[in-house]
């Protein structure tokens, strides 16, 4: 095979992925990892009691795994079998449902049991409650732990082999010196790494992206425990913070994201010019290792193994644990069966055999025993971590995330919305995708901050010949002084012609690069309903390659209903090193806003 005929199956493959993501992150397993539902309950033809365990994404398909094992073992509850039913959703997500009062119409089956990946929501969950004046959902006393997985800062096994690795002890303090030298990595000799630059998630949605929000603090301060209000008010420790951050290249609804976009470098051979590191569970590393970045047990094997592996900095400052809690919720609907039911599940899935199962995809156990695969030679250390800090109490853990949107690196975003005629078309309810659209548009507008950079672009096939493809709403500029103009120029859209798919999004990007900034994270949103239909711009591979070069502008697509062309728009994404988010059910595209958003 010639290099041209390597070059497409790579393509194909790296598509083919990037599909597999995004089916992951609906839900295919057994629930939605953005937050969404997952459907209806599943049958239940013996009529058991079912008990809906609503748990974390990175361990949602191997706990239902156990769960149908646990459905098959004849598990009975006062004479009556059981069926644990467990669906997936980020631990952000489902702490706001639960603190609001769940949904499910919204927000899928109703938990009996919640199993975040961390402690610290668990905390949030009884800062809100209380804020609200809502019964406290959270059982007193200590709660169970199924699974044990520190936060780590992964970075290509050759960037933190240069900064000592695996004996320097390496930490926030490193990253915040690395954020605030010109030169980069060329102060260690590897001008041609570039800036350092972060890829962190969301703490809002995300225990990667809070936890690690959490460790920046306590680095700032010095501390190890007892982290107070007033010292994180300090005006040190928040310059701290807003430095550490100001790295991020973009941020993100989920890890999946960065270690996806990292491993289409790797196959492209870049696998040092995406980002130079992640906040991760240390589980992630080994799936990454493995070639298997969604950490889904049926996909292992599925992909070859990076040419640059990564590595699990342990911070020496200290890290907090994804220790995986069990809350069996304080809730009404939640009665004495159905906490016999839990009791029943959880000692099933604590069982030497379950816990073996946990380890063998890289968590440590319920008591933190690493097992046979956290070694150096897969990029983890089983020693580390040494220092490991508890979540401060509920009231600071509040403050510290509310300060994030505060301190985060700000956004320079153009929202590039398809106002074809096909988005004129029902989506159920007597309404239009287009009417959708709109609404879950401008209620996305709270997610940003008034200093963001935000303009409003919308796309269409002209009337006549030579017109335009596009036409701009808004310039992009700050959006707290235009935000009633987002507003009513959302309100006022009509559906309209064709859809100019390719043109669009080229221009689009090269209007954002033309003002780049870069001290902000530059990006376009495309929500699109269809495919190409310029017959002056046909030039699909054209416009890939032109993403590809570097423009530091990523492009985040919505594909919105059925017929939008997810493959086309996946590959966009990828070129552009972003992420792909797929509303095919456009009763989603409330969630699929806030997912998108969350980038930024």
């Amino acid at each position: 095979m010639d290099d041209r005929g390597r070059q497409k199956v790579s393509q194909v493959i790296a598509v083919a992925v990037g599909i597999l993501l995004i089916l992951f992150l609906r839900g295919v397993f057994t629930g939605d990892g953005g937050g969404g539902p997952a459907g209806g309950p599943p049958p239940n033809p013996d009529n058991c009691l079912q008990l809906f365990v609503t748990a974390s994404s990175e361990k949602a398909a191997l706990l239902a795994q156990m769960a149908e094992a646990y459905n098959r073992s004849g598990a009975e509850v006062g004479a009556r079998c059981v069926q644990a039913v467990v669906t997936s959703k980020a631990s952000g997500g489902a702490m706001d449902a639960l603190a609001r009062g769940w949904r499910p119409d919204v927000d899928g089956p109703r938990p009996d049991v919640w199993t975040p990946a961390g402690s610290s929501w668990v905390g949030l969950l009884q800062q809100r409650a209380a804020a609200g004046d809502r019964p406290d959902l959270v059982p007193p006393g200590e709660l169970p732990r199924v699974a044990y997985s520190p936060l780590v800062i992964a970075m290509p096994r050759p960037m933190a082999q240069t900064l000592g690795w695996p004996d320097a002890d390496i930490g926030w303090n490193d990253i915040y010196d690395l954020t605030n030298d010109p030169a980069g990595w060329g102060s260690f000799g590897h001008p041609e790494w570039g800036r350092f630059k972060l890829g962190k998630t969301n703490p809002n949605y995300s225990t990667s992206g809070l936890n690690a929000l959490i460790g920046e603090y306590f680095a700032a301060t010095g501390l190890s425990n007892d982290l107070s209000l007033p010292r994180i008010e300090d005006t040190k420790v928040r310059d701290f913070v807003r430095a550490v951050e100001s790295s991020v290249v973009h941020y993100g609804d989920t890890t999946l994201t960065f270690l996806s976009n990292m491993q289409q470098a790797d196959d492209r051979g870049e696998g040092l010019t995406y980002i130079s590191a992640a906040t991760v569970e240390e589980k992630s590393v080994w799936d990454y290792n493995q070639g298997n970045p969604t950490g889904d047990p049926t996909t292992l094997g599925d992909h070859s193994k990076p040419s640059v592996p990564l590595v699990a900095i342990y911070p020496q400052e200290g890290t907090l644990i994804s220790d995986h809690p069990w809350v069996t919720l304080n809730a009404p609907w939640v009665d004495a069966d159905k906490r016999a039911a839990s009791a029943s599940f959880l000692d099933w899935v604590r069982a030497p055999e379950q816990q073996s199962e946990f380890q063998r995809f890289a968590f440590r156990t319920a008591d933190g025993d690493p097992g046979n695969l956290i070694t150096q030679g897969n990029g983890l250390l089983p020693a580390e971590p040494r220092q490991v800090l508890a979540p401060p109490s509920p009231e600071v853990l509040d403050r510290i995330q509310t300060s994030w949107t505060e301190l985060r690196k700000r956004a320079q975003v153009l929202l590039v919305i398809d106002v074809s005629g096909s988005m004129g078309e029902s989506a159920g309810g007597g309404r239009s995708k287009l009417e959708l659209a709109k609404e879950a548009a401008i209620d996305s507008l709270s997610l940003f901050a008034p200093e963001d950079d935000v303009g409003l672009w919308v796309f269409t096939t002209p009337d006549t010949a030579g017109g335009a493809d596009h036409q701009e709403l808004i310039p992009v500029g700050p959006l707290g002084p235009n935000l009633d103009r987002f507003r009513s120029q959302i309100r006022g859209l009509v559906p309209l012609n064709g859809t100019p798919l390719y043109s669009a999004v080229h221009d689009s990007v090269e209007a954002l690069r033309a003002q780049l900034d870069p001290d902000r994270i530059n990006g376009v949103v495309v929500l699109t309903d269809g495919r190409n239909e310029d017959p002056r711009n046909q030039d699909l591979d054209g416009l890939l390659r032109y993403l590809d070069s570097e423009l530091n502008v990523r492009v985040f697509p919505i594909a919105y209903g059925e017929d939008a062309d997810l493959q086309t728009l996946t590959r966009i994404a990828q070129a552009s090193r972003a992420a792909v988010y797929d509303a095919s059910d456009p009763t989603t595209i409330s969630k699929v806003f806030v997912s998108v958003i969350s980038n930024f």
